[in-house]
């Protein structure tokens, strides 16, 4: 990997790839480089990739879903936990793509394609003070959620919603239902594997006096709501935590985001709404919460989303 431009640690990236189950580092590499006809990453992304994302990143959670396939005969679920804008979705699409390559069937889904019904949805996140359309832990039909994906592990049918978010001018809304036979399962969201706390634990990342009363009080309701996520969470068998080193280069990801999808769709939050999303994403969780996600590897991103380390989460 000598020749590669990478500069996070390798050994600790050493153990997580030993810990997959090769062999040695150097075993690991020359068997994708092996692969380097199949393993075209550049066409899913707008810019072109650099080589931390494809090794440290893209190649090893592929390698684990590799893994898992060859050497388990149950069905197993990895989730992707990572802010809005760090690039899941792309990184699932191309997943998706080269599983196929590889002759086997990984199929990527996001908590977001379980949100609510719109009647339903306006119900559950009435007088948020951030007064934004969906977002939070309660904008989600979480026991459908953990319905189809038990469905999924028990008989191997795939049959989920598929969430637009550019429907009903920007607010969303299911546009249709997925039907697919799996044979592994990627599910990506911004707070998965997220527990609740307990609400009196201080969140240094905000000055308290900086929460309106309304934005305390409806804290308290989401660590409720996030209560019933747990059930969903026992459900995965490995998370990849994608963490940046500061909370707040999520803002700026988010903003080219929405950017790109208003360029694509035509519709996207922009102004006064992006600006509400943001702040809901900023408060509506303790960020002190992303600190202590029970997830098998650890990726940190420097505000360009550069790889900055990548192992297993001690």
């Amino acid at each position: 990997m000598n020749d590669l431009k990478i500069n996070f640690p390798i050994d600790k990236f050493e153990k997580l790839i030993i810990d997959i189950g090769w062999e040695s580092l150097d075993d690991w590499f020359n068997f994708w480089n092996n692969q380097r006809n199949i393993i075209s990453i550049d066409q899913y992304w707008n810019n072109k990739v650099n080589d931390d994302w494809i090794w440290g990143l893209a190649l090893p959670l592929l390698s684990q879903a590799y893994k898992f396939q060859n050497n388990f005969s149950e069905r197993k679920i990895i989730g992707i936990s990572a802010l809005p804008g760090t690039g899941k979705t792309t990184l699932g699409k191309w997943l998706e793509a080269i599983s196929v390559k590889l002759k086997f069937k990984i199929a990527v889904i996001s908590i977001d394609d379980f949100y609510l019904p719109s009647e339903e949805m306006e119900l559950a996140i009435k007088n948020n003070p951030w007064n934004v359309s969906r977002g939070f832990p309660g904008s989600h039909s979480v026991k459908l959620m953990h319905e189809k994906l038990l469905d999924w592990k028990i008989n191997g049918e795939l049959n989920v919603p598929v969430f637009d978010k550019s429907l009903r001018n920007g607010l969303g809304d299911r546009s249709h239902w997925r039907l697919d036979n799996p044979d592994l399962l990627v599910l990506e969201g911004w707070f998965l594997g997220i527990e609740p706390i307990s609400i009196d634990v201080d969140d240094h990342s905000i000055n308290s006096s900086e929460l309106s009363p309304h934005e305390s009080s409806y804290r308290i309701k989401i660590q409720n709501n996030l209560h019933t996520y747990l059930d969903v969470w026992k459900l995965i068998d490995n998370i990849w935590h994608l963490k940046p080193l500061k909370f707040e280069y999520m803002n700026i990801w988010k903003i080219n985001q929405e950017k790109e999808m208003l360029l694509k769709k035509g519709k996207a939050l922009k102004d006064e709404k992006l600006s509400k999303f943001l702040r809901m994403l900023n408060v509506s969780i303790p960020q002190e919460s992303f600190d202590v996600v029970n997830s098998y590897a650890l990726l940190l991103i420097d505000q360009e989303r550069k790889l900055v380390e990548a192992g297993l989460n001690s």
